[in-house]
């Protein structure tokens, strides 16, 4: 009987390498000129070894910015046609109360400012 060689766990793979599941080895999909790599294996085609999804760690994205904080708001012909980020020039804010099926509006901020002649 042969020896066994010792097992090597210096190795940062967990599994050998396989053709993508996802892309099926063809590294993703392509639109016209536009060439979309795939999400599952990074565009390498095949998975395992070295390239392991399982063995990466996914971080949440990070929360999406406020209506108010949106990046909308750099455009300078945006904030000019709006004036209030928060009732976009209505002078009131609406809110939907779920838990009481209605609509309730009370006036905005900006609405107690008033625009001097």
């Amino acid at each position: 009987m042969a020896a066994v060689p010792p097992l090597r766990r210096d190795r940062p793979g967990v599994t050998d390498p396989i053709t993508c599941p996802e892309c099926e080895g063809l590294r993703g999909q392509r639109f016209g000129p536009l060439f979309l790599a795939c999400t599952f294996c990074q565009g390498l085609g095949w998975v395992g070894g070295g390239n392991e999804p399982a063995g990466r760690r996914h971080r949440p994205p990070p929360p999406a910015p406020t209506a108010s904080n949106h990046p909308v708001w750099a455009d300078p012909a945006t904030a000019k046609a709006f004036p209030c980020r928060l009732c976009l020039g209505s002078r009131q804010v609406v809110h939907v109360d779920e838990e009481a099926g209605t609509l309730e509006a009370a006036p905005c901020v900006c609405a107690d400012e008033r625009d001097d002649p």
